[in-house]
C-alpha cells in the first residue's frame, strides 16, 4: 500500500505542471439508482495532450 500511494503522488506531482502550466484535474461523479440498489463513482485524472491519467472509486 505504501508502494501504490508513493507512486499517486510522485505521479500527483509530476503531473502539476512544475515544468510549464499547470494542469486543472478533471473530476467526475455518478450516483446510479436502479433496480438492483444504488451505486456511486468518483472518478478523478488529468489530461495533457495524448496523455491522461485517472483514479476512480465506485461504491
Amino acid at each position: 500500500m505504501r508502494w501504490a500511494l508513493a507512486l499517486v503522488t510522485l505521479t500527483l506531482l509530476a503531473a502539476c505542471g512544475a515544468d510549464g502550466e499547470p494542469v486543472p484535474p478533471t473530476r467526475d461523479a455518478t450516483i446510479t439508482i436502479s433496480d438492483h440498489g444504488v451505486s456511486a463513482q468518483t472518478r478523478w485524472g488529468f489530461n495533457r495532450g495524448p496523455v491522461s491519467f485517472s483514479l476512480g472509486l465506485g461504491l
